[in-house]
């Protein structure tokens, strides 16, 4: 079986369950409970919150852990956006090629009244910084431009972005989740108020992330029912989960230059055997790009048409993100990017991991443009 799908998400690495399993069978406490037991459980969080915070450059006090990148998205969107019209700042502005979680997000503070706007991207799938430039004004709360797209893998232009933000007033939210596998992470050199991770983005267990949230940043909690995580987030913790997704970050900041370098070779190696096998092929996005995301364009030919060909040839292929996979609507990001609905649906994404080969992308090439010959005639 070929994955090239690891945007959608890893599998679990072998140290970090070694991490995790003493954390679900001996040491199972509630880290609520004042026994021993709890404290034990207490312990493993606080350890877990110190080591993130210290690979991203951040205070312990600035993490909360969450149940995933769409919880952090949704808290962050949501309830910076209610701090910020309380202030007397309601306009959201957001990028039209955000996650869906983000733009569901926004979507629902529409219904709410919030003025929102969705800033344009060009064709190689970047904002366009002037364009929020001309969006700014002094009722505007929240920005919120992810720091790389989960589709196309285009870095997206978020310090600038987090830079006119902070001048104006807003705060600024970046959406990580798909960018720290292979970007470090710097919250001071970043300059956002809040940013989202997901552990299983780089091979953590699913089910856990965390928002940073800088030191004054006010904002109110998403969802209420206990003390937990310094009273904005209510909940018993995931210790195990928790612990897991510190010990796979810390894996993958120490180990990102080698995974980076493997992973562009993968790629490299799959688009030089795409293109002399399939030249009517087109990658869509450009510039600076995540190493491991390929989105294509396969002229006249219907996407779940062609996933599911290479399903069953043994290879997990997938159109964009996974959360959207039972949609049959075409991307929006590709839309945003000027694609047409036509083009937009006849595109996938090879979406490349630290355990593919080179001789995985060739074969993953060769039988991409087999299915696609297939498809067409």
């Amino acid at each position: 079986m070929l994955y090239f799908d690891y945007a959608a998400t890893t599998p679990l690495d072998g140290e970090v369950l070694e991490k995790m399993l003493p954390l679900l069978k001996e040491n199972f406490g509630n880290p609520d409970s004042l026994h021993a037991y709890g404290r034990a459980a207490m312990r493993a969080v606080d350890e877990a919150r110190d080591l993130f915070a210290s690979l991203i450059g951040a205070k312990p006090e600035e993490i909360y852990f969450t149940s995933g990148g769409t919880e952090a998205d949704n808290w962050a969107i949501l309830c910076g956006a209610r701090a910020q019209a309380k202030a007397g700042k309601p306009r959201v502005l957001i990028s039209a090629i955000e996650h869906h979680a983000a733009l569901s997000a926004a979507e629902r503070l529409e219904k709410e009244g919030f003025p929102v706007a969705y800033l344009p991207v060009n064709e190689w799938g970047r904002v366009e910084v002037s364009a929020l430039k001309e969006a700014l004004s002094p009722d505007v709360g929240l920005v919120a431009v992810m720091a790389a797209n989960n589709e196309t893998g285009a870095v997206q232009p978020f310090r600038e972005c987090a830079r006119l933000a902070r001048e104006n007033g807003s705060l600024f939210f970046t959406d990580a989740v798909q960018a720290a596998p292979y970007m470090p992470v710097d919250a001071s050199d970043w300059g956002a108020d809040m940013i989202a991770f997901s552990a299983h983005k780089f091979f953590g267990p699913k089910g856990a992330g965390a928002l940073y949230i800088r030191r004054g940043v006010q904002i109110p909690p998403l969802i209420s029912g206990g003390e937990q995580e310094r009273g904005l987030r209510g909940g018993t913790r995931n210790v195990a989960a928790i612990a897991g997704l510190s010990a796979a970050y810390r894996k993958a900041a120490k180990e990102r230059e080698e995974n980076n370098a493997h992973i562009r070779a993968v790629s490299a190696a799959f688009l030089s055997e795409l293109a002399a096998r399939c030249p009517q092929a087109k990658r869509n996005g450009a510039g600076e790009l995540l190493p491991g995301i390929v989105n294509l364009t396969f002229p006249d030919v219907d996407n779940a048409a062609f996933l599911t060909a290479m399903d069953l040839h043994g290879a997990a292929v997938s159109a964009g993100a996974a959360c959207a996979a039972s949609s049959v609507r075409p991307s929006h990001v590709l839309l945003a990017m000027g694609l047409s609905e036509r083009e937009a649906g006849s595109s996938v994404r090879f979406s490349f991991g630290r355990d593919n080969t080179v001789e995985e992308g060739i074969a993953g090439a060769r039988l991409a443009a087999e299915v696609y010959e297939k498809i067409r005639r």
